[in-house]
């Protein structure tokens, strides 16, 4: 039977304590016991459904939780402060001293310079390689290796990870398979494809109104159980903790990702196909021409398409962001990082988001000065859209009159 994630969340029912149709927020640092015995055994970790102090969790995050651990079919869910604070304990929880990664060479920059710049302090390095090819990323695996590190679609050049085909090798080498699946929620559903945890940054699709930040880890009830542990649990301890507040709102965003998703792939899908009509460099899974293409369909859950992300390139820097502040000027969306917004949101991530990914190696694979990575908003008319881009790229000589 299909794997349906948003039924998953749409069969999750809260009732608030008085009833309420959303549940009640825990707005407390802190709880009460009716016994020093059951406050002795929380600390232990042996009283399940006691609640002890709000940087181990509170019931609005608890909440959160389960419903993302229910739309991507995990046992269970830790939910973070960022979506940096759900990567780093992730990793630091999996590897020790001595211990060895291999990740995938495309990734949003702030997980590249941990991987590349603040990991090796405890003595944990890193081998980043071409993700979609498995021949190279097994090559790069040694007896020092516990996880392959990958996302599901590449922050920025949009490369697609063979998640099974990952998951597999993970299996055969006794690895954890961590994905970051911020890019594709809904769409693509790496734990029932053999990732052992799921992350996303909270902060883009799934909350959809660029006014908080947040994270999560998805994964076995036994992993959260030890991220979470007082004595050595990475989220216990490096305290990253989501404030009750921000779970309740983001739960309540949760509920019309479907329908935003559905909205946000038609929107990049239609733009995408009349940019590479045109002529433009554009990379978008939902393209025949993107090499993953057939992979992305094989994985993809009905409905939600291919996303809302899509780069084009325009040759150089001074004409990417002379684009992006016309574009800005006519309103069509904000210069801006981050995704997901009901607006759409565009930067050239070689000087932003990809930045700390040095030049030399930001060449290699691929990102171009000229690129532009494209969050695709929920624009009711985009066809106007698309027009009113096209003359912005007229006006810039980016696109000849005569060939348009």
């Amino acid at each position: 039977m299909a794997f349906k994630p948003a039924n998953n969340i749409q069969d999750l029912q809260y009732f608030g304590e008085f009833g309420g149709v959303n549940p009640s927020i825990s707005d407390s640092s802190t709880y009460t016991f009716l016994s020093a015995k059951t406050m002795f055994d929380t600390f232990e970790g042996n009283a399940d459904g006691c609640y002890l102090y709000s940087r181990h969790s509170t019931p609005s995050n608890l909440y959160l939780g389960e419903a993302l651990a229910a739309m991507e079919g995990t046992e269970t869910a830790n939910v973070t402060a960022s979506g940096m604070g759900a990567i780093t304990p992730v990793i630091m929880q999996l590897c020790g001293a001595g211990d060895h990664v291999v990740s995938s060479r495309t990734i949003y920059g702030g997980t590249y310079a941990f991987l590349k710049n603040f990991a090796p302090r405890f003595n944990v390095s890193t081998s980043f390689v071409d993700i979609t090819k498995l021949d190279v990323v097994e090559a790069a695996i040694t007896p020092h290796t516990k996880v392959l590190y990958c996302e599901s679609v590449s922050n920025p050049l949009l490369e697609v990870a063979d998640i099974a085909g990952l998951a597999k090798l993970a299996k055969q080498y006794n690895l954890k398979l961590v994905v970051d699946n911020t890019f594709s929620p809904l769409s693509i559903s790496p734990a029932q494809l053999g990732a052992d945890v799921v992350i996303h940054s909270l902060t883009k699709f799934i909350n959809g109104s660029s006014d908080t930040v947040g994270g999560v880890i998805c994964g076995t009830q036994e992993f959260i159980n030890d991220l979470r542990n007082v004595n050595d649990g990475a989220c216990m301890l490096l305290g990253s903790t989501m404030d009750s507040l921000r779970a309740a709102s983001i739960l309540k965003n949760l509920r019309t990702l479907h329908i935003r998703m559905q909205q946000h792939s038609v929107n990049a899908t239609y733009l995408a196909e009349k940019f590479q009509e045109l002529g433009l460099k554009t990379v978008y899974p939902g393209l025949a021409s993107h090499p993953s293409h057939t992979l992305f369909k094989n994985m993809m859950n009905d409905k939600y398409g291919f996303g809302g992300m899509l780069t084009i390139d325009v040759g150089s820097l001074d004409k990417a962001n002379a684009l992006m502040e016309l574009m800005q000027e006519k309103n069509l969306g904000y210069l801006a990082v981050s995704l997901g917004f009901y607006k759409t949101l565009f930067s050239a991530p070689g000087s932003s988001t990809s930045s700390e990914i040095p030049e030399e190696e930001q060449a290699e694979m691929g990102l171009s000065d000229g690129l532009i990575r494209f969050s695709i908003g929920l624009d009711a008319d985009i066809e106007r859209t698309f027009k009113l881009m096209k003359a912005c790229m007229i006006d810039l000589e980016i696109l000849k009159p005569e060939l348009v």
